[in-house]
């Protein structure tokens, strides 16, 4: 089994040294969004979602969801 979505960003974005504010400014989503996606709270993010926050990640969309 995967781990979570919000395991796998926060993961992408420790790598990265980034803080929460900072990646939620790159991606352009609100940072209490992307709190919410990183605790399991949000579990159900849009595409369009996944993919502002795989190109700030400078990822493919499918990393976040392997």
């Amino acid at each position: 089994m995967s781990p979570p979505l919000g395991t796998v960003i926060r993961t992408h974005r420790d790598a990265k040294s980034w803080s929460q504010v900072e990646l939620a400014r790159r991606a352009k989503i609100a940072r209490p969004y992307l709190i919410r996606l990183e605790s399991g709270e949000q579990r159900n993010p849009s595409l369009g979602i996944l993919k502002r926050l795989a190109k700030a990640l400078g990822v493919p969309v499918a990393a976040l969801l392997e």
